[in-house]
């Protein structure tokens, strides 16, 4: 069974950026790689996906001008690139992995980020 592990959350302060990722324990290739995120008191809102063979993306209307998601081929790393980051974003951050169609059948443990005033 792969396994995927977050990575590069953190303390930020306000306006700052960070780079979080996703590796596989081992060379897969799923269809869809997504990053959701979990704020406390809240349901789990939907970030960015990327198609991980044609590359195509998608991303939530609330972050799209602020976050990129990218992903290395060769190392099965999903990236996600976050800048401008306000209170709002504070949340534990986790990567998905999925068949598609917005089914995903494989998550990370999360990373926590903390954006600070």
């Amino acid at each position: 069974q792969v396994q995927l592990v977050e990575s590069g959350g953190g303390l930020v302060q306000a306006g700052g950026s960070l780079r979080l990722s996703c590796a596989a324990s081992r060379r897969t290739f799923p269809t869809l790689v997504a990053w959701f995120r979990q704020a406390p008191g809240k349901e789990r809102e939907f970030l960015a996906s990327i198609l991980w063979r044609g590359g195509n993306t998608a991303y939530s209307d609330s972050v799209k001008d602020r976050v990129t998601i990218s992903r290395n081929y060769l190392n099965s790393t999903t990236y996600l690139q976050m800048n401008n980051l306000g209170p709002e974003d504070t949340a534990v951050y986790y990567c998905a992995s999925g068949p598609g169609r917005g089914v995903y059948t494989t998550w990370g443990q999360g990373t926590q980020v903390t954006v600070s005033t």
